[in-house]
C-alpha cells in the first residue's frame, strides 16, 4: 500500500511538473515565433515602402545610377522638396522595448538580406534589384517573382524567402519584395531545441528529486494508514476468539435448554459477525500485500458452474432464473480460494438485489489475452450514484434491504481487491433496461 501511495504521489507530482514545463517552454517558443514573425513583417513593410519614402540611396551607392523609373518602391511618393523625409523618427523609438512589435530603423533595412522585382500590369519584369543578396542573381529573382505571381497571393513564403506584393498608386505596376528569413528560422529551431533540452533535463532532475523525497513526503499518511490496517488486523484476531466462545456457549445452552428464538438470533448474528471479520481480515491482508495467494491453473468454467449451482435454491425462493453462457474449459492462473470468493460475492450480490421473477445473466468468455466474466441482474430501482461508488467499503445503496439480506457493504470491495491482486479489473455499469452489470477482466 505504501508503494502504491508513493507511486501515485510521484505520478501526480510529475504530471503537474510536466504540464508546467510544457506551458512555460511553449510560451517562450510561441513568444519567440511571434516576435520574429512581427519583426519580419515590419521589415518587409519598411522595404516595400510602408514606413518611409525611399530615395536614390535605395538603388545604388551612386546618385547617377538612380532613375525615377527604377525606383524599387513607390515612385509617386518621391518629391524634390523632401527627398529624404521620413514619416516618423524611428531612431528616437529605438530605445523603446516592444515585445511583440519590435521597432525598426534604417540599420535594420541595410542589414536585411533581400531582393526586389518589379513587374508591369502584364506581369512582365521591368526591374530587378539583387544588390542586397549574394546567392540570388537576376534570373533566379525573376523566376521567384513569376512563381509567386502565379499563386495569386499578396504575401507568403517560398523556399527561405518571405514575400510581399505591393501595387503602385496607379495600379499599373507591382513591386515584389523577397526577404531571406533563413536566419530567423534557424533561430526559432535553435530556441526550440535548446528549450526542449533544458525541459527534459529539468524534468529528469525533478523526477529524481521527487523520488528521493516521496517517502518522506508520504510518511505521515503512510504511517496512519498502516496503523489503521494493523488495528483492523489486531481487532479482527481479538474478536474471533470471543465470537467462537459465544457460538460454543450458545450450542451448549441449546443442548441443555433446547433451541429457542433467542438462541437462533444469537447464533445468526454471531455467524454474521464472524463472516464480516473474515472478510475485513482478507481485505486488510490484500491491502497490505501480505495475503498468501497460491497461483495455479484453474478451470474457471467449473468454478463458476459450481458457484451457480450453490445459489440455485436461494434464487428459487425469489423465482429467479439463471441465463448462463459459459464457455467450456476456460483456464487461468489464479488463486482458487480468492477467485471462488470473487465469483460467490458477485452471484450472491445479484441474487440479493435482483427483482423477483427476473433473470440473472452470467457470461464467461475468453477474449484474446483476457477472460471476461459478466454477471448482470434486473433492478427496478437503480442507485442514484456513479456505478464505481458501489465498490466503496461499507457502502449501502439500501441499508434496510442490505441488513435484511445479510449483507455488510464490504463484499464488492473484497471482489475489487481480488481482481486487482490478479492484475485484473472489475467495473459496474447501469444498463438501459434497468439492469446492473458487473464485469470482471482477468489476464489469461
Amino acid at each position: 500500500m505504501v508503494k502504491t501511495l508513493q507511486k501515485k504521489f510521484i505520478v501526480a507530482s510529475m504530471t503537474a511538473i510536466t504540464i508546467l514545463i510544457i506551458v512555460l517552454l511553449g510560451t517562450v517558443n510561441i513568444v519567440n515565433v511571434i516576435r520574429l514573425n512581427n519583426h519580419n513583417n515590419n521589415l518587409m513593410e519598411m522595404l516595400s515602402g510602408g514606413e518611409r519614402r525611399f530615395t536614390e540611396d535605395d538603388i545604388g551607392d551612386k546618385p547617377e545610377d538612380f532613375k525615377p523609373d527604377d525606383n524599387v518602391m513607390d515612385r509617386e511618393s518621391m518629391s524634390e522638396k523632401e527627398p529624404y523625409e521620413f514619416k516618423e523618427d524611428l531612431d528616437s523609438d529605438r530605445s523603446k522595448f516592444r515585445l511583440f512589435d519590435p521597432v525598426l530603423n534604417e540599420d535594420d533595412r541595410i542589414s536585411a538580406v533581400y531582393f526586389v522585382v518589379r513587374v508591369d500590369e502584364t506581369d512582365s519584369v521591368i526591374f530587378t534589384d539583387t544588390s542586397h543578396v549574394s546567392t540570388i542573381d537576376e534570373e533566379k529573382a525573376q523566376n521567384y517573382a513569376l512563381s509567386v505571381l502565379e499563386k495569386d497571393s499578396q504575401k507568403g513564403k517560398i523556399d527561405n524567402y518571405k514575400y510581399v506584393i505591393k501595387e503602385n498608386s496607379d495600379k499599373k505596376e507591382k513591386t515584389i519584395v523577397f526577404l531571406d528569413v533563413n536566419s530567423e528560422t534557424q533561430s526559432i529551431l535553435a530556441v526550440a531545441v535548446v528549450s526542449a533540452g533544458i525541459g527534459i533535463l529539468c524534468w529528469i532532475s525533478m523526477l529524481l528529486l521527487i523520488v528521493a523525497l516521496s517517502k518522506k513526503a508520504i510518511r505521515p499518511i503512510a504511517s496512519n494508514i498502516e496503523k489503521q490496517k494493523q488495528f483492523i488486523t489486531d481487532a479482527g484476531h481479538e474478536i474471533k476468539t470471543p465470537l467462537a466462545i459465544i457460538l460454543a456457549n450458545t450450542d451448549a445452552m441449546e443442548l441443555h435448554n433446547g433451541e429457542s428464538k433467542w438462541s437462533k438470533n444469537i447464533k445468526k448474528q454471531t455467524t454474521r459477525l464472524s463472516e464480516l471479520m473474515q472478510r475485513m481480515l482478507s481485505l486488510a491482508k490484500m491491502d497490505e500485500g501480505t495475503a498468501k495467494l497460491k497461483f495455479e491453473e484453474l478451470n474457471l468454467s467449473k468454478i463458476l458452474n459450481d458457484a451457480v449451482g450453490s445459489f440455485k435454491e436461494t434464487a428459487n425462493k425469489k423465482d429467479i432464473a439463471f441465463d448462463k453462457e459459459v464457455d467450456d474449459d476456460i483456464y487461468a492462473k489464479a488463486d482458487k480460494e480468492s477467485i471462488t470468493q470473487l465469483v460467490n460475492i458477485l452471484i450472491d450480490n445479484a441474487v440479493k438485489y435482483a427483482d423477483e421473477k427476473s433473470t440473472i445473466d452470467i457470461r464467461l468468455k475468453k477474449q484474446e489475452k483476457h477472460i471476461k466474466l459478466i454477471i448482470a441482474n434486473a433492478c427496478s430501482n437503480l442507485p442514484d450514484i456513479p456505478p464505481e461508488k458501489m465498490f466503496d467499503r461499507f457502502y449501502r445503496g439500501d441499508s434496510a434491504r442490505t441488513q435484511k439480506g445479510g449483507g455488510f457493504g464490504i463484499g464488492l470491495s473484497v471482489a475489487l481487491a481480488v481482481a486487482e491482486a490478479h492484475n485484473g479489473h472489475i467495473s459496474a455499469k447501469y444498463k438501459e433496461d434497468n439492469r446492473i452489470s458487473f464485469e470482471v477482466s482477468l489476464p489469461v
